[in-house]
């Protein structure tokens, strides 16, 4: 094997490396990262003191010359002055392994080692990097942003009747799977909270309160504790309405007789239509992959308005991106 080719095939390994691989020196046990991975050199970081040094492409052919030519692997002594990490690098190519025990770099055919001591943390989330959250108050909130972006609701008197009930149906669903999961969160949030400590978070502050629910003891019990103070028990008796309504049954009094009634009248959800509503929502997931990079940033700043405007709604704040990372110094 020619150094040419073994040098490339040593830059595709270091092309593969992970963000944050840390590597040590074979001597001084230095530790280092690969910072850069040039055609002609490679530059390593020292972690303990932040030096910066580039390794030379003529440099790792002297050293790979010599391990090459000799029989029983290059004796990590004779290397030079700050030629520590060169042999580490070098044992990144499959055909070359640092054998501390010999204090020795060899060649050889057989499965090799290097001396990456950590792969590296994946590194911290982008702050403007989005990911969809497999929750229903998001795919009903993304549809439901999508219909009022489509339709002018500023004039309700004006909007078709068929678009009026998709518009109730995606507020209600919005609703209900936002309190659920209000309600969630804050039994999650019960344990991280103290009394009288508010915590704040980006968009306010909540705090931990106690609230006493009564309910009365039995019956007799309460109107004899009552009567032992002075208290006639006719002041504190009302009519129980579970009780009216059970002799409403057994007798032919009307209900009109007991009852003030007052008839209103009011729209509730009948049914939803799931399937419609996984087309439309998997349509606009399609449109946002598929699209070109206008096209994409124009989606984004869609899916941020849309939690702009049912914030009041989810207290839950979510988003979609598509992100590609690129290796600084390449």
């Amino acid at each position: 094997m020619s150094f040419r080719v073994g040098w490339h095939n040593l830059l595709e390994r270091l092309d593969e490396l992970p963000e944050g691989a840390t590597f040590r020196t074979p001597l001084s046990n230095d530790r280092f990262q690969i910072t850069g991975v040039q055609e002609h050199r490679v530059i390593i970081r020292f972690t303990d003191n932040g030096e910066s040094r580039p390794l030379q492409q003529d440099q790792f052919e002297t050293l790979y010359r010599r391990v090459s030519d000799s029989t029983g692997g290059f004796d990590l002594d004779r290397l030079p002055p700050d030629a520590d990490p060169y042999p580490t690098v070098l044992s990144l190519h499959p055909r070359f392994e640092v054998n501390d025990d010999r204090g020795v770099i060899i060649e050889t055919e057989e499965p090799t080692t290097s001396l990456l001591l950590d792969e590296g943390a994946p590194p911290d989330p982008d702050p403007d990097e989005r990911t969809e959250p497999d929750l229903d108050v998001y795919a009903d909130a993304l549809l439901l942003v999508d219909a009022l972006e489509r339709h002018e609701v500023t004039a309700l008197e004006a909007v078709e009747t068929g678009v009026l009930i998709d518009l109730y149906t995606l507020l209600s669903d919005v609703q209900r799977n936002a309190d659920d999961l209000r309600k969630e969160i804050a039994d999650t949030l019960l344990d991280r909270l103290h009394h009288d400590r508010p915590v704040s978070g980006s968009y306010g502050s909540v705090q931990r309160t106690a609230r006493t629910n009564r309910s009365l003891k039995d019956d007799d019990k309460v109107l004899d504790t009552l009567e032992a103070a002075g208290i006639d028990r006719d002041r504190v008796v009302s009519v129980d309405r579970g009780k009216v309504d059970d002799a409403l049954e057994v007798t032919d009094v009307a209900e009109s007789d007991v009852y003030e009634t007052e008839e209103t009248e009011y729209v509730r959800k009948a049914e939803v239509d799931e399937d419609r509503k996984e087309t439309r929502l998997q349509g606009l997931k399609d449109q946002l992959a598929a699209s070109d990079a206008d096209d994409a940033d124009q989606l984004r700043d869609e899916v941020e308005e849309l939690e702009s405007r049912i914030e009041e709604l989810t207290e839950f704040k979510s988003g979609q991106s598509y992100h590609t990372r690129s290796r600084s110094d390449r």
